[in-house]
C-alpha cells in the first residue's frame, strides 16, 4: 500500500504488518511456552536457525515477534529483538558482543542505571573511556586499536546534553566501529537513527512506546548500517547467509536465550497497543515541555532550565537539526538555593513525584537524591547535577493546568 503518515502507520501497524487472523486488528496474545512440530525436521531446522519459527517462548513467541515487526517498521531497521526491560536490552547487547580486553567509548552523561551497568562491565575486564559526546573530538581522541563500540544517548537524562550524533556516526563509519545509541528519549517518531549511521539502537519500551506507566519492556534494533563482517566477535555458527542478521542472531542467542530477559506475551500486547498513540502523545508532550520550560526560563526562583528547545541551550541548534524541531518531553531545572527542593515538590498537586518518564502524566523527581544518589557528590558535580536539580517528564495534560500547578506550588512555599 502507499506509504501513509506516521500516526496512520502506527494505528494500523499491527493490522497491516502482522495481518492477524479472523479479521482481528490486534495480534492475539500467545501464552504457550512450547510449540508443536508435526515434522521433527522442522523443529531441528528452527532450532538451528535454518528456518523461521518458535521453539520455546524464552527465545521467541508469536506475541513478541509481532511487536518486533512493528518496532522494526517504525525504526526502519533490518530486525529487532525485544526484552523484559530496557536495562535487560542494554545488558544483553553488550554481554553478547563484548569480550574481556575490549575497549568501549561511552558518554559521560549516561543515565544512572546504565552507567552502573558499564561500571560493572569494567569489573570483567572491559575497559571504559567516559567522554563528552557533545564534542566529536573527545570521542576521536579516545579511539584505540582495541575499541569495539561507541555508546551514547540521543538526549542525556537529566541535564539534556545532546550528543553530536552525525559527527560520531561518520567517525565510527571511518573506523569500522559499532555506533550504539540509546533512543529512549527520542523514539522513531522523533529521530531517524539511520541518518546518523547508527549500527544498533536500544530503548526502553516502558517509556514513550507503551506510554501509560503500566508495562515494562526493552528493544534492540539493527539499522542495517553496519557491516558485521568487520566485527571480530561473531561466532561462526551465527554467520548465516544474510550478513546483516549476524549481530542480532548472536544477541538473540547469547543475550536473550542465555540471559533470559524475555518480554512476556501480555506485555508485548500492551506495548503494541500503546504504540498506536505514540506519535500523538509525544507531539503533545514535546509541545507542553517547550511551553513549560519557557515559562520557567527566567522565573525568579529558577536558576537554570535545561531543555534543548530553549535558544540558550548549548546544543539547541544541533538538537533542532537532529530532531526536526521537536525537543523531547524531558527537562530539568535548578531551583534557586533559597528554595527548598523537597518543599516545592511536595507542594505540587497535579504533578506526580515518581521515578519514571515518558508517561501520559507529568512526573517530577529530585535527581541527586534518587537516580544519581549512588554516583556521589563529586561525580554528580562533574555531570552538572546539583542537589536542587529536579527532572520533569512532561505529560499530555492541558498546559494551562500544568502551569497553574507550578504557580500554586511556588505560592505555597512563599517563593
Amino acid at each position: 500500500m502507499t506509504r501513509k503518515g506516521q500516526t496512520t502507520r502506527l494505528v494500523h501497524a499491527d493490522r497491516f504488518i502482522n495481518q492477524p487472523n479472523s479479521g482481528a486488528v490486534h495480534s492475539p496474545t500467545s501464552n504457550s511456552v512450547l510449540f508443536e512440530f508435526t515434522d521433527v525436521q522442522d523443529l531441528v531446522d528452527v532450532f538451528q536457525g535454518k528456518q523461521m519459527g518458535h521453539v520455546y517462548s524464552r527465545s521467541s513467541s508469536p506475541s513478541t515477534a509481532a511487536l518486533q515487526n512493528m518496532v522494526c517498521d517504525l525504526e526502519g531497521g533490518v530486525g529487532a529483538v525485544t526484552f523484559s526491560t530496557g536495562m535487560a536490552a542494554i545488558s544483553a547487547l553488550f554481554l553478547s558482543l563484548v569480550r574481556q580486553g575490549d575497549h568501549l567509548i561511552v558518554s559521560r552523561y549516561l543515565f544512572g542505571n546504565t552507567r552502573s551497568f558499564f561500571e560493572n562491565l569494567s569489573n570483567f575486564g572491559v575497559e571504559i573511556s567516559w567522554v563528552d559526546v557533545t564534542d566529536v573530538r573527545s570521542v576521536e581522541q579516545a579511539v584505540r586499536q582495541d575499541t569495539r563500540a561507541v555508546f551514547a544517548e540521543t538526549i542525556a537524562n537529566p541535564v539534556t546534553q545532546v550528543a553530536d550524533l552525525s559527527a560520531i556516526g561518520r567517525l565510527c563509519a571511518s573506523k569500522k566501529l559499532l555506533f550504539i545509541i540509546d533512543t529512549t528519549m527520542t523514539p522513531g517518531v522523533l529521530f531517524d537513527a539511520q541518518k546518523v549511521n547508527a549500527s544498533l539502537t536500544v530503548a526502553s519500551l516502558t517509556k514513550y512506546y507503551a506510554g501509560h506507566g503500566n508495562v515494562l519492556g526493552g528493544v534492540i534494533v539493527d539499522t542495517g548500517c553496519y557491516d558485521w563482517t568487520h566485527f571480530p566477535h561473531i561466532a561462526e555458527m551465527y554467520k548465516g547467509a544474510d550478513e546483516k542478521q549476524w549481530g542480532l542472531t548472536q544477541i538473540r542467542k547469547k543475550g536473550l536465550r542465555d540471559l533470559g530477559g524475555t518480554l512476556s506475551p501480555h506485555a508485548a500486547h500492551q506495548i503494541a497497543v500503546g504504540m498506536e498513540t505514540m506519535s500523538i502523545r509525544l507531539q503533545r508532550s514535546c509541545d507542553n515541555a517547550l511551553r513549560l520550560a519557557t515559562y520557567l526560563h527566567g522565573h525568579p526562583n529558577v536558576k537554570q532550565v535545561f531543555y534543548p528547545g530553549l535558544a540558550d541551550h548549548p546544543q539547541h541548534f544541533l538538537a533542532r537539526e537532529t530532531f526536526g524541531g521537536m525537543y523531547g518531553g524531558i527537562f530539568s531545572i535548578d531551583l534557586d538555593e533559597n528554595v527548598d527542593c523537597f518543599a516545592f515538590l511536595n507542594a505540587l498537586k497535579l504533578v506526580i513525584n515518581a521515578t519514571h518518564l515518558g508517561d501520559t502524566r507529568t512526573l517530577a523527581l529530585p535527581v541527586a537524591h534518587t537516580i544519581y544518589f549512588e554516583n556521589g557528590p563529586e561525580e554528580r558535580a562533574a555531570m552538572g547535577i546539583s542537589d536542587n536539580l529536579i527532572r520533569f517528564s512532561v505529560g499530555i495534560e492541558d498546559i494551562d493546568d500544568i502551569v497553574a500547578d507550578f504557580e500554586q506550588a511556588f505560592h505555597i512555599i512563599g517563593a
